[in-house]
């Protein structure tokens, strides 16, 4: 017992992402995944966080 709640957390984020219209940007998209980036930071937050990711798999 005492999933009611969290049953029906999920049920709303599942309706709201079913029925609510987004508004999707393509062009982003498409740079994404062909690996172009509009600017150097997102560089930086990558190797950043990799660091991490590296840690946790020794």
């Amino acid at each position: 017992m005492g999933r009611g709640r969290a049953k029906a957390k999920q049920t709303k984020v599942a309706r709201d992402l079913k029925y609510r219209t987004h508004e999707t940007d393509f062009s982003a998209l498409a740079q994404e995944l062909h690996g172009e980036s509009g600017s150097s930071d997102d560089h930086d937050d990558q190797d950043e966080w990799s660091d991490y990711a590296n840690r946790s798999r020794d």
